[in-house]
């Protein structure tokens, strides 16, 4: 238990960085929350078609685990809003997270530059499916792999 314990806490460092974070309150709908600014602050949509969208994410030092690595809930993350914007339409209420399923396959350090492509692989009635490749892109190796399963009350053509 005190292995866990001390595994989970704070060193100084990780508490002063934390501490130094300022936000102002957010105002709904004009500007970002605090976990859009956190978690998908650098995020850039380079290309969007038909059932894809295409972008790119430098992995900042804010999102990486102790190791220095990428952590694996920011790949979470990334499989999550990017499976949801493929098949997000504008004026409609945003679609549910039904299940996602993520292979990690290997891992990113701060500074490197992902490929991460979203694509609709299916539809019926309100409910679609998505998947979510996240690729270093200097090498091309393969990062994580998502599927990304989504409901929404409206049945919309993809």
């Amino acid at each position: 238990m005190e292995k866990t314990k001390a595994f989970l806490e704070l060193t100084r460092e990780e508490s002063d960085r934390v501490s130094s974070l300022a936000f102002p309150p957010h105002r709904l709908g004009t500007e970002c929350s605090f976990y859009e600014y956190y978690a998908l602050r650098g995020i850039r949509v380079d290309r969007i078609e038909p059932g894809q969208v295409f972008c790119t994410f430098k992995v900042p030092p804010r999102l990486t685990d102790r190791e220095g690595k990428l952590a694996s809930g920011a790949i979470a993350n990334l499989v999550d809003e990017v499976g949801g914007m493929v098949v997000y339409v504008e004026g409609l209420p945003m679609n549910v997270s039904v299940d996602m399923s993520i292979s990690f396959l290997s891992s990113a350090k701060v500074d490197d530059e992902l490929e991460v492509t979203g694509r609709v692989l299916g539809q019926k009635g309100g409910y679609k499916g998505t998947s979510v490749l996240v690729k270093n892109k200097m090498t091309g190796e393969l990062i994580a792999e998502g599927r990304h399963s989504l409901f929404g009350k409206h049945a919309s053509k993809m």
